[in-house]
């Protein structure tokens, strides 16, 4: 079995369990459920380990490799999973009751930040409420710098093509801009927009639409590869 089919089966694999059983706390009531917007993450996530971080494995490389030029040490072996363990657990500490949810795919952490805690609606201005989000997720990324941050920006279907891009990649250039502010190097940050390339749920509904605004970061561990 090749590289890619192993990663297929993976994703398949995660949705599949994801989707059966995993449930989540509900940042406003406190109420354990599996929400639509929940399993959208999931089967977005899921789709991410069949095409790998959207950056690619290339550009992740590359950045692992200057980071490790720099002093920054990489990891290696069950220190990689102890790592993101330990910084996927502050992540869920600090972003309880945000609205923002915490996957995890093997040893990359990703943060789905929905609509509705980031900009308002065809806007790249950050919400002022996204401020308090973004600085604890600073403060984490700081201090766990041995990871490349991918910042990704995504709209819904609702205009053309070429503005949804831009204002994707406005979005995550926000976001990243905000990140470097709170201490986390450029040399760290991969940004990019992906318009509306890569929904997570139905674009015909509401809820769907909303669900497809969003901007992720992923961070993955700096390893020699």
């Amino acid at each position: 079995m090749n590289i890619r089919s192993q990663k297929i089966v993976i994703a398949l694999t995660v949705v599949t369990v994801f989707m059966s059983g995993c449930t989540t706390l509900d940042a406003y009531t406190r109420e354990e459920k599996t929400s639509s917007a929940t399993k959208g993450a999931l089967i977005g996530a899921a789709a991410g380990v069949v095409a790998g971080l959207i950056s690619g494995d290339d550009a992740v490389e590359r950045r692992q490799h200057a980071l490790i030029g720099a002093g920054i040490g990489a990891l290696a072996g069950g220190a990689i999973g102890n790592y993101q363990d330990k910084q996927e657990a502050e992540l869920r500490a600090e972003l309880e009751g945000t609205g923002v949810s915490v996957v995890r795919n093997g040893d990359n952490i990703t943060l789905n930040m929905p609509d509705s805690v980031t900009f308002a609606t065809d806007s790249s201005d950050l919400s002022p409420a996204f401020f308090s989000v973004l600085n604890s997720v600073g403060k984490v990324l700081a201090e766990y710098e041995q990871t490349v941050v991918e910042v990704a920006g995504h709209t819904d279907s609702t205009g053309s093509d070429s503005y949804n891009q831009s204002l994707s990649e406005r979005r995550a250039t926000a976001v990243s801009s905000y990140l470097r502010g709170q201490g986390v190097i450029e040399q760290r940050l991969i940004t990019l927009g992906m318009g509306e390339a890569r929904p997570v749920a139905d674009n015909s509904s509401a809820e769907g639409r909303q669900a497809n605004r969003r901007v992720e970061i992923t961070m993955v561990p700096v390893t020699k590869g």
